[in-house]
């Protein structure tokens, strides 16, 4: 793994990277004391026909182009931002700059950001949701949000304060979930009361576009409907299809990770893992309780145009280290291993004990 201090630059072969003491000489979500490297993945290619929905169309409204995010938003963060390669080759040093968000590249990007201190990581990961928020409500009056359980809502509380509260323009917010535990939406297990207690009940965002599951139906129906959904949203223009894949394409995916590897309700060995064709299926004997969930399958993970891993404790370091580290055993991948965009960008928001057993970090 490439790592480079605020002060050096390196390079792994055809991978130029840099750091700079000057904010404005770094992706806007980043550190000024932040090493960056890029680095350019292989996808993962599965390939399915979306079955189309015959359903009324509604046009998006157009909004005017979005200014950037306030010059405010954008914080100097006590942080590491390290690049990770499929190539462990020695470092070479070079003078490069790392290149903030953009919407035309089209390889497969990695990077890693570790944080000294959770609200660093916190204002980070705001910045860089509310600077995507701009970019893609400027570029097409929508932006698809994907969340998950867990920890991961807890970690978008400054979204929900000054001065993103403010900034962001959260009538164009569609909100989705990747995975969700079968049960009324006012369980203390649900994914969406966990959002709407911790997140959404905060921000304007209209309640029509929140996509909660029809939790009176069973985890089969349930998953069922929910793609039907996602479908019509499709056909209304909210979601974008990535046409080479034919998934549903969101532009940002919030996910978290757990202990053993898992992502979304994709557990390590469970046959859903390999769900090729449905864009949301279903669990009945969970590992993890309760038992019946639904869950994005990883094609439609995979066709995101941005994710935000969000891992952070000491207990996830084995399964960061087996997802980062030189060695990989392909033939007993963790779900998160798996994640490996078409063409977007993954972004690991950690903190030093999820990565301490990393020797290069």
């Amino acid at each position: 793994m490439a790592i480079l201090t605020a002060r050096k630059c390196f390079m792994l072969p055809h991978q130029p990277v840099c750091s700079s003491p000057n904010q404005e000489d770094l992706p806007p979500f980043s550190s000024s004391h932040a090493a960056v490297v890029n680095m350019s993945t292989s996808a993962v290619s599965s390939a399915a026909a979306a079955a189309s929905t015959s359903l009324s169309s509604v046009k998006l409204r157009r909004s005017s182009p979005a200014s950037s995010v306030p010059t405010p938003l954008r914080r100097s963060l006590p942080c590491k931002v390290s690049s990770l390669s499929p190539s462990r080759s020695p470092l070479v040093p070079v003078s490069a700059k790392a290149s903030p968000i953009s919407a035309g590249e089209t390889a497969s990007r990695k990077k890693l950001h570790i944080f000294d201190a959770e609200e660093d990581l916190v204002a980070s990961l705001a910045d860089y949701v509310a600077e995507l928020s701009a970019k893609f409500t400027a570029e097409r009056g929508a932006f698809t949000v994907v969340l998950s359980g867990g920890s991961l809502v807890k970690t978008l509380r400054k979204l929900a304060e000054p001065p993103y509260l403010e900034a962001v323009d959260w009538s164009n917010w569609h909100v989705f979930w990747v995975d969700e535990r079968v049960v009324p939406k006012n369980h203390v297990d649900s994914n969406y009361k966990l959002a709407l207690d911790g997140f959404l009940s905060k921000v304007p965002i209209p309640a029509d576009h929140v996509y909660a599951i029809n939790d009176a139906l069973s985890a089969e129906g349930a998953s069922d409907e929910y793609e039907t959904r996602l479908k019509q949203l499709v056909q209304n223009g909210v979601i974008e299809i990535w046409p080479v894949t034919g998934f549903p394409k969101f532009d940002l995916m919030l996910m978290g990770m757990g202990p053993d590897g898992h992502v979304a309700s994709l557990f390590p060995g469970h046959p859903v893992v390999n769900e090729n064709k449905k864009w949301v299926t279903f669990v009945k004997d969970s590992p993890k309780p309760p038992p019946e969930r639904i869950t994005f399958t990883l094609p439609v993970i995979n066709s995101s145009a941005h994710i935000a891993l969000v891992v952070t404790g000491a207990g996830k370091a084995g399964a960061v280290h087996k997802a980062l580290s030189d060695q990989h055993n392909t033939t007993d991948l963790l779900p998160v291993e798996m994640v490996s965009l078409q063409d977007g960008e993954l972004t690991w928001f950690t903190d030093k004990p999820a990565v301490s057993m990393l020797s290069s970090i």
